[in-house]
């Protein structure tokens, strides 16, 4: 479907519906539009000038008597275009702000706050990632045998990330050169970002280019967005919202927030590449992520630039108060952010 311009009326009305849409979780009809905004044209205009938003893809109608409630369409020219900028009021940032600055020497005691704070303001469940370096970077490898040619790869980075796998080489090798390959990987890759790592010289042995391949595949997975702790808040009010009090909507939502895999593709496609700060929407899936259907996210990346950043933000239904979870998730990734850059500048 094409969608039309707008005149400014029409984005008048579309605006109104959304807003007392949200509020009351009902259809929005002509009558009461004329009766709780004393708007000052008739109600017979309001209902054609609905027909034509309904007809141009931004409000539809759930029964023939009904009357109408914002499309994905509707709710996204509303938020792009509709929605004016809100901000926190300046008593509840500053209670915020003090709660945060009380415990931001530790970062578990920050994400959990963070992931409170989102949940309530926003009224949706929340979920914010611990912060990870921009690229992972070579500390350290040991490789100790456990049974024939069963090996465990202990993985350390310079971040303080420890992995570790268990391997199945190709022959059976004993632990003398277990230690002598892990020696001399270290000293080829010690220090080195994912980017700038090279596969060892022949002469290092097959083995050694036989553990490196799985080096570099276990790095690229610590690039992953949900590599590290996530932290989650707020399901309650999720399934509290009308549209999963059914049994079958309460585990899709359910299942949303299970789905690491999808929620790590997300970010990466949405958030890794985005400036730190800025808040994006997501509204029904956007076409790409099935599951997310029924929902609408609210995503900001946090941290320091070329340093380390996370994820944080909410997830609610589609039906959502866009203009206070985009103000709620924009202030507390700035809060994490100016601790993040402190916290770094203290260090140095």
């Amino acid at each position: 479907m094409t969608l039309q311009p707008l005149s400014e009326r029409q984005k008048l009305i579309l605006g109104l519906i959304v807003q007392d849409y949200v509020e009351s979780t009902q259809p929005v009809g002509s009558k009461r539009l004329l009766d709780q905004y004393a708007l000052d044209f008739s109600s017979a205009t309001i209902r054609n000038e609905m027909a034509e938003l309904t007809e141009a893809g931004y409000l539809r109608q759930p029964h023939t008597s009904a009357g109408r409630v914002p499309t994905e369409e509707g709710f996204r020219f509303f938020v792009g275009e509709l929605m004016a900028r809100q901000e926190l009021p300046a008593s509840l940032r500053h209670t915020i702000s003090h709660q945060f600055y009380q415990a931001r020497h530790e970062t578990q005691q920050w994400m959990k706050l963070a992931a409170s704070v989102l949940a309530n303001q926003s009224r949706a469940a929340s979920l914010i990632t611990a912060p990870q370096t921009q690229s992972a970077r070579f500390k350290h490898l040991e490789l100790i045998l456990t049974s024939g040619r069963q090996v465990l790869m202990v993985l350390v980075l310079e971040n303080g990330l420890v992995r570790q796998q268990m391997l199945a080489l190709k022959d059976a090798v004993d632990q003398e050169r277990l230690s002598s390959t892990a020696d001399k990987l270290n000293q080829h890759l010690r220090g080195v970002a994912l980017d700038n790592m090279q596969p060892p010289a022949p002469e290092m042995g097959e083995l050694a280019g036989e553990i490196y391949k799985l080096v570099h595949g276990e790095l690229q997975n610590t690039q992953s967005p949900l590599t590290g702790e996530v932290l989650q808040d707020g399901l309650t009010n999720v399934l509290a919202q009308p549209e999963f009090s059914d049994a079958d909507a309460a585990q899709r939502a359910l299942r949303v927030f299970e789905e690491r895999p999808m929620l790590a593709d997300l970010l990466a496609q949405t958030l890794m590449n985005s400036e730190i700060g800025g808040v994006q929407v997501l509204i029904g899936g956007e076409g790409r992520w099935e599951e997310l259907n029924d929902f609408s996210l609210v995503l900001a990346r946090y941290g320091t630039p070329n340093a380390a950043s996370g994820y944080l933000g909410v997830l609610g239904p589609i039906r959502m108060s866009y203009g206070r979870a985009v103000s709620t998730v924009d202030y507390v990734a700035g809060l994490l952010s100016g601790m993040m850059a402190e916290t770094m500048s203290t260090q140095d």
